[in-house]
Formats: structure tokens, sequence, C-alpha cells
């Protein structure tokens, strides 16, 4: 076993998106900047959650869509081509090989040392190769841990030994279970249940609460539950697994038993139930804090806890917005700030979110891409009652919209804006409906903007298109008394 030592501006470990843009951003200040990644150079949302994931719901998608179009939808109600979707999310996962990624890092001058890599110290980092060698980095001005979140699976009884699944396993499947039961009902559960139901499963989801997405508006959750209905999904809400057993020692199918007594038998079972922090093996008990820990930062992502503020926690890791996209932008605010802190770039307060929270707190977009998609961005009612926060809530029906109409066949969905009752700007819109994820750039840019009302008048939309329930909406919001 052979050991080296190497000292570098920046150390990262952990080589998702994430990690790549710290890297690229403390690269580009003109910082030597060397990554650790023990999996695959592009982490977990290319290989086995956003891209596979998206190209499994593609086809579903466009097909629901095509199903409500007129001269259209006779051509499209056989079966999906499974060989064809399965080999174009192979396609989209690069097959599981990260050669782009490595040939990329080589053209921002950032080092890759491939291993588990873990703190050891202050500024100090030893990585374990996969040929057994020891590695030990010194950085001089900052380690990020950029090591994102892993499935939290539940405590339960006979779980250790039913090979469950999780979103890696749903993801990069190569064959299609008869039967797949689903245990979640957030945003991985109802995607991949709407994706395998597609692909020919029977699929059953268990919720233990009474709504689905029950972080958004409620409306979303329900419109949601009504098209898993209409897909065939057993949906089973206010329903908790008591314990699981595969048959035939090990080699036969799951067998579910519920809280309530009732059994269920599955070829499959996807648990969804959240996602823990991947720090447990990170190495933070040897600065002085506990492994497994989310990691509280500040708003250029350095890590609180810590003294001389050399540490950085970027993206999913320190709990903020458990979002690739938003992920990335954590890592463009961090990378700046380590350039800038090392004096190699100048100070951006104003990217920094010196002078105002940053999006990771405000504006926060996320879209579920089942169908119907769901898009938000901002506050929520619940979030502004919680907070305190005085909004007024302007409902429209999407249906009603002609291009809607235009978009499809009995469109059914529903648009909400939250207008801060005190300033007059946009704090928070849900949309739910058919082709609704291309509409959330504009409402992101409103509530990042606070965009008041009246200047809102003044953004046209096109018609016939659905982006046209932003004027319907300030004419809701007009006609009920508002501005």
């Amino acid at each position: 076993m052979d050991e080296t030592s190497r000292a570098y501006d920046v150390v990262v470990i952990g080589a998702g998106p994430v990690g790549e843009n710290v890297a690229d951003r403390a690269a580009a200040a003109g910082l030597s900047t060397v990554i650790v990644e023990r999996e695959l150079l592009g982490g977990e949302c290319s290989f086995w959650a956003c891209e596979p994931s998206k190209a499994l719901l593609r086809p579903v998608t466009a097909r629901a869509d095509a199903l409500r179009v007129p001269g259209l939808s006779r051509a499209v109600r056989g079966p999906l081509d499974v060989d064809a979707v399965l080999a174009h999310r192979d396609r989209m996962a690069a097959h599981w090989k990260d050669d782009d990624q490595v040939d990329w890092l080589d053209s921002v001058s950032v080092d890759l040392v491939r291993g588990h890599g873990r703190l050891t110290g202050p500024r100090e980092v030893s990585v374990q190769t996969p040929d057994g060698d020891t590695v030990r980095l010194t950085a001089r001005h900052a380690v990020a841990l950029c090591t994102g979140t892993g499935t939290a699976l539940p405590d339960l009884p006979g779980l250790d030994t039913v090979r469950p699944w999780t979103n890696r396993e749903a993801t990069t499947a190569d064959r299609v279970p008869r039967r797949l039961v689903v245990v979640g009902g957030g945003v991985v559960a109802v995607e991949l249940a709407t994706a395998w139901q597609a692909l020919g499963s029977r699929v059953t989801l268990l919720a233990r609460g009474e709504t689905l997405l029950r972080k958004m508006e409620p409306f979303a959750g329900e419109l949601v539950a009504d098209g898993l209905h209409e897909a065939g999904v057993d949906l089973r809400l206010g329903t908790r697994v008591a314990s699981v057993h595969r048959e035939n020692g090990g080699d036969g199918p799951v067998r579910i038993t519920l809280a309530d007594g009732a059994e269920l038998t599955s070829d499959e079972i996807l648990f969804a139930t959240g996602r823990a922090p991947r720090t447990t093996d990170a190495g933070l008990e040897t600065i002085g804090l506990t492994p497994g820990d989310w990691l509280t930062v500040d708003d250029t992502c350095r890590v609180t806890a810590v003294p001389d503020g050399w540490l950085y926690a970027v993206g999913d890791v320190n709990g903020r917005a458990l979002m690739t996209h938003q992920g990335k932008y954590q890592a463009r605010i961090a990378g700046a700030a380590i350039g800038a802190r090392a004096g190699k770039a100048p100070v951006d307060d104003v990217r920094w979110g010196a002078h105002a929270a940053t999006a990771d707190h405000v504006a926060v977009p996320q879209v579920v891409f089942t169908t119907p998609e769901v898009a938000s961005v901002g506050l929520t009612t619940r979030e502004a009652r919680r907070t305190g926060r005085r909004v007024e809530v302007v409902d429209y029906d999407l249906g009603r919209l002609a291009g809607a109409q235009q978009y499809a066949e009995d469109y059914r969905g529903r648009a909400r804006m939250l207008v801060d009752a005190t300033n007059g700007t946009v704090a928070g819109v849900t949309f739910v409906g058919p082709g609704v994820g291309e509409l959330l750039h504009s409402a992101t840019i409103a509530v990042t903007g606070e965009v008041p009302i009246e200047r809102l008048w003044h953004a046209v939309p096109a018609f016939p298109t659905i982006s046209e329930v932003w004027l319907r909406l300030l004419e809701t919001y007009r006609d009920a008394g508002g501005r």
C-alpha cells in the first residue's frame, strides 16, 4: 500500500453537479483545485436520479398529452415500446460511464482523485483509493463537502432481507416487474409510480399521509392522485407498512404486511421515504461535528460551526433545498466566495446574498414530472400561514384558457398566485396541468425579482398559449379588489 501527500488551495469532496461547479468556480478564480469521487463523476443526478428518471417519464407524459390531441389519440393508444424507452434511459445516463466528465475536468484544470474521501482534521482529507492506496490532501484555503444525500430507509422488520429498491434500482432496472409496490407520497414516489405503471407494472402506492406531495399546495396532490388513479395505480393513502419479507429463501416475491393487518405481495418494493445526508463516514468527528448530521451553513455555504471558516457544505448535504438546480446555484455562490476570500476574485456582496435572502430560501423552483405536471416556486399558502406572512390567494382554472384547449381536449389544471398583502409583489406560484413545467421560470423571475403586480400588467402573454394564465390571474386579483 502506497501513501502520497499533496497540497491544493481547494479540496472538493464529491463530484456530482454541485462539486463539479464548486471546483470549476474555484479553478476559474485561479485556485489550484482537486476533486475527490468514490463513484461516477456526475453523481446521483446524472446516473441514478434526474437524468434517468426523466428519460423514463418523458415518453409517458408525451403519450398522455397525445391521447388528448384530436387526430392523434388513436395512433398512440398502444403500449409503450419498453425496450426503446429503456434504451433512451441508458443513453441519457451515458450508459453509466463518466468519460465525458473526466474530459471536462481536464479542460478546466481540476485534478481528480478517485476513492473515498473523508476529513481527518482541519483542512485535511484522506482518500482511500480503489487500489488500496492512501492519498492525503491538504487545503490551503477551503474544503467543500458536496456528498449529497441517500435514501432514508425506514426501520422495518425484515427490510434487510428483501433487497428493496431505492431510486437507484428504480432508475437503472433492465426489466419491468410485473408488480411493484412504491412506499412514499413525495416527488420520487409519484414520479416513479407514474413511470413504471406506464411501462407495464401493476403499481400500488402506499402513502402514510392523507395527501400526496404534502409540501405543495393541497390541490397539487389531489390532481396528481387523480392522474395516478386514471393510469391504473392502486393508491392507498393513510397507510403504513409494518413489516416486509421476501419469500422462498429470499428469491421469491415480497410479502408486505400493513399496520392494519392487510397483506400485499409484490415482485419488488421501492422505498421513496425521504433523504438523509451522506455525512456518516465523512470524518466530521475529527473536527468536532456529529457524523450523519445535516450541516448548517450561512448564505455562502460556509459551515457555521467550524472555526476559521474553511469548511463549506454545498448542495443537498446542507438540507436547504434538495434539488440539483439549487445545489448548482449554491455551488456558484460558494465557488465565488472561496475565490474572493482567498484574494483571487472581487468580493460581490449582491451575488453572495449579503443584502437579501438567497434564492434557496425564498424562490426554490420545482417541477414534478407526473401526469399532470406540477410546477411551483416560492411560498405555498400553508407556508405563508406558518410564517405569519400576509398573502392574498388568487386561483384560476387553467382549463378555461384558449391555449390550454388548443394543447389538449379536456385539459384539466389549476393555477394559484400568492400576492404579498404588504408590498403587492408575487410571493409564490403553483401550476398543475399538462405542460406547465415550462411556465415555471417566468414565475421564478417574478418571485425572485419581487416584481410588483403593477409591472406584471405590462408583461403581455402571447395568444393562444397557456402562459396567458398570467393575465387571467391578474384580472382575477383585480376583480377581487386587488391592485
